[in-house]
């Protein structure tokens, strides 16, 4: 397969569709941008304008084989390079990616529709810093020794698994590589990473600025369709791992693959997040935090995102009116100004699932539909997927627009005066990925915590995942953790025990 001459990628100050021009047709294998064998390529647009920006290599069968290839001879000298020196080659990663922040920032924002101030260059720092977090971790891959008879010496000890596949989705697609490819790689495994088809460019411009400091094949990339590229990559018998964010369905059909191979997965499926709001909370404090919590920032695109709201009854009123206010002052507007607050839906498919929600929301009896912000005006952006944010009052907690996730900018407030009833509706959900408390009564707080049934739970905040702080669902939300030490050793190692007989 012939390379494709290499920009350098030190220094660059190409635009988003210079780079795009760059990584067409491309995908990333052994070091190097390629063409696929499939020759076969898939439109990616600008969800602000619905202009193709430029056509992805669409992977098939002999290309996702020559990635796991070059990753599983990769891995067999990867793996005995000393954790501290993988470690290291992992920082100096995070230090070049935060050099290009901003460019990654740019092309992650043309592909995906996010706003670029409140979104895009954000996450592009949290990015680097991922890297930066697990790159210091080399060092913490150790066994234990066990006391077991003096008359043996049994240890344990940590190796790395293999080839690792990660899947990840689109709504955030640098963090998600982030939180599967650095730990995996500082624990001496390779990794082959299928983007999501909407948005494959922001990952493959990061994976090729990475390669240029790792050694060829310890990161692959390639881009495609599920049934296509993913279900491949799933059933390859050289990936040992599978670490996947995306739908439910999907999860589960990758699990169902991956118990034919016996090999172990992590999953990350979804949410329908609640948010419980006190009678005793600064009012202003908590709309704020709602506003944050339910992601509106990212169209609501969010696992996490707070799209069920129970709001103590002796505040509802009040908090809707501020929420409203809050919510209308946001701009909707072109993703790459940085006036812009909030930007497009991610594809057609989603956008017209988010409308579909929104009207059978609307036909409930009794319920209203409180829809803020304002469409942008301008001409360029008439074909654009926005949709305004939606606020749902007057909808029982078991209907379908509170049990079902949207991942759009809607969500449903609703009233209570029970603390024990508001957490049975809490938890009434198939899901269990996040859920927040806002309450100044410790006694409620500790309460809380304690029932809500969520992997991911916080008091009087809904900050996004950070390095550091163990992130992971339960029932339907998934398999596993990420982002923290934990993550790293518990799904990208396994324990070997060794036992010296002494006598």
């Amino acid at each position: 397969m012939p390379s494709t001459p290499s920009i350098s990628v030190i220094g660059s100050t190409l635009t988003p569709l210079a780079l795009v021009k760059h990584l067409e047709n491309k995908i990333l294998i052994d070091g190097k941008l390629i063409a696929p064998k499939s020759k076969q390529t898939f439109s990616v647009h600008n969800p602000a304008t619905m202009e193709v920006i430029g056509q992805a290599a669409e992977a098939h069968e002999e290309d996702v084989d020559a990635a796991v290839e070059s990753a599983h001879r990769a891995q067999k000298k990867w793996r005995h390079m000393d954790a501290a020196k993988r470690g290291h080659l992992v920082s100096q990663c995070a230090d070049l990616l935060e050099e290009h922040a901003d460019e990654l920032a740019r092309l992650m924002t043309l592909e995906t529709g996010k706003a670029l101030r409140t979104e895009s260059q954000v996450e592009a720092k949290i990015f680097a810093n991922t890297f930066r977090f697990y790159g210091g971790l080399g060092l913490e891959i150790k066994g234990e020794t066990i006391p077991f008879s003096d008359s043996m010496l049994a240890l344990t000890i940590r190796e790395p698994l293999g080839v690792i596949g990660a899947i990840i989705a689109w709504n955030v697609p640098l963090l998600l590589m982030s939180l599967k490819v650095a730990p995996a790689l500082v624990a001496g495994n390779t990794v082959v990473i299928k983007s999501a088809e909407e948005a494959p460019f922001a990952v493959l411009r990061a994976a090729e600025i990475m390669n240029t400091i790792l050694p060829p094949g310890v990161l692959n990339m390639i881009s495609g369709d599920g049934p296509t590229t993913g279900a491949v990559l799933v059933r390859h018998p050289k990936v040992a791992k599978l670490t996947f964010t995306g739908s439910v369905e999907t999860g589960k059909e990758i699990y169902k693959n991956s118990g034919d191979k016996l090999v172990p997965v992590t999953l990350e499926l979804g949410g329908k997040s609640p948010m419980i709001v006190c009678e005793d909370v600064d009012l202003e404090q908590v709309v704020s935090g709602a506003l944050a919590s339910m992601r509106f920032t990212r169209q609501g695109q969010s696992c996490t995102a707070a799209s069920r709201i129970f709001v103590h009854e002796k505040i509802f009123d009040p908090f809707l009116v501020q929420f409203k206010e809050k919510l209308n002052a946001l701009k909707m507007g072109d993703p790459m100004d940085a006036e812009t607050d909030i930007g497009a839906i991610i594809s057609p498919g989603q956008h017209e699932k988010i409308l579909k929600y929104i009207e059978i929301g609307k036909a409930e009896p009794g319920s209203e539909a409180h829809e803020c912000s304002e469409l942008p005006q301008d001409p360029k952006l008439s074909k654009g997927l926005f949709v305004r944010p939606v606020l749902f009052t007057g909808l029982p907690n078991s209907h379908q627009v509170c049990q079902e996730e949207i991942f759009g900018p809607v969500t449903a407030l609703i009233p209570w005066t029970d603390f024990d009833e508001v957490l049975d509706q809490a938890n009434d959900s198939d899901y269990g990925l996040a859920a927040t408390l806002w309450t100044n009564n410790l006694q409620l707080a500790l309460k809380g915590v304690h029932q809500l049934e969520a992997g991911f739970v916080q008091v009087n905040q809904n900050v996004v995942v950070q390095p550091g702080l163990s992130y992971g669902g339960i029932k339907s939300s998934g398999i596993g953790k990420e982002a923290s030490l934990e993550a790293m050793l518990e799904h990208f190692t396994h324990k070997k025990t060794i036992i010296f007989n002494m006598k």
